[in-house]
């Protein structure tokens, strides 16, 4: 049995789609990343599936529990945790992690297994107000609440977003370790890198999936010829080949530019000598592998 099962949820607020017909399904034990800018519908996608806003229509099945008539169900049987940090700024982390398992009808101590590796990092805080806490601590501690009844499924909504690069690191290992013991995990996050973490991913964007694939196979099926290219004016350079002819797509991704070319039109030695000859100085030139990001640039364009 499938741990979730989405079909075409629709919602909408006024004239504006949030979501368009979202279907997909996990398999129990999953970890699945859902991959997205901001505004592309992530947020009310988590917020419909843990009983939180009804879809206008549409329907989901968690854990073998429908969203709308099983509700309460569902809500014994999921961890949320929000991307915005949710919990009671004026407790300490011990109060909070004790509130939540005391609503939940368990204790810390029963579930203490599902949270050990991570509460060990708060608990020389555990007598801090949660407020006080730095962004990093402040995840792993909604992480250990949302665990603490022994949730089925994980819905975590970008939970490293703002945290520093190590936090975020840590936080990805403890949900390979909480995938082992059999927990379905759907996470959503606007960080590219972070996709090739998940077991499959799916690319949302206007509130609708543009692929769903395993991380390796979305690269795989890449379709286009992709080069990078850098010169001494950045700017300069991307309005010219956003205007070239043989070029089909250019984006700027930090020092370089990643461009998609018709190799019919171009070769890397064509290329070079066309964009000096449009004036430009030091030109570099190289093939690359595409990331996630590539791929969901292109899979953007194109949709």
């Amino acid at each position: 049995m499938k741990s979730v099962t989405v079909e075409n949820i629709l919602k909408k607020y006024g004239n504006t789609v949030a979501l368009n017909g979202v279907s997909f399904d996990t398999d129990p034990g999953e970890l699945f990343g859902i991959i997205g800018p901001d505004g592309a519908g992530k947020t009310t996608l988590f917020r419909i599936l843990t009983t939180l806003i009804l879809p206008d229509s549409g329907t989901a099945d968690i854990d073998g529990c429908d969203i709308l008539r099983d509700y309460k169900k569902i809500r014994q049987r999921v961890g949320y945790m929000p991307g915005r940090f949710s919990l009671y700024q004026d407790m300490t982390v011990e109060e909070n992690l004790r509130l939540f398992a005391t609503v939940f009808q368990t204790t810390v101590k029963k579930n203490y297994h599902l949270i050990k590796d991570i509460y060990s990092q708060l608990e020389p805080f555990k007598n801090r107000r949660s407020g006080k806490l730095s962004g990093g601590m402040k995840q792993k501690l909604a992480l250990c609440c949302a665990l603490i009844h022994k949730p089925k499924v994980l819905f975590l909504d970008e939970p490293t977003t703002g945290v520093d690069p190590v936090s975020r690191k840590e936080f990805w290992q403890m949900l390979k370790r909480l995938r082992e013991q059999g927990i379905t995990i759907i996470v959503s996050t606007p960080y590219m890198d972070e996709a090739k973490l998940c077991d499959r991913i799916a690319l949302i964007k206007n509130g609708g999936f543009i692929a769903i694939e395993t991380p390796e196979a979305i690269i795989e099926s890449f379709p286009e010829t992709l080069w990078a290219v850098k010169a001494d004016h950045m700017s300069a350079l991307l309005d010219t080949l956003r205007h070239s002819k043989g070029i089909k797509t250019s984006f700027a991704f930090g020092e370089v530019h990643h461009i998609t070319v018709d190799t019919s039109v171009h070769s890397l030695e064509s290329l070079k000598t066309y964009l000096e000859n449009k004036g430009h100085k030091n030109v570099w030139i190289s093939p690359i592998t595409p990331t996630i990001e590539d791929c969901y640039m292109l899979l953007s364009s194109n949709s």
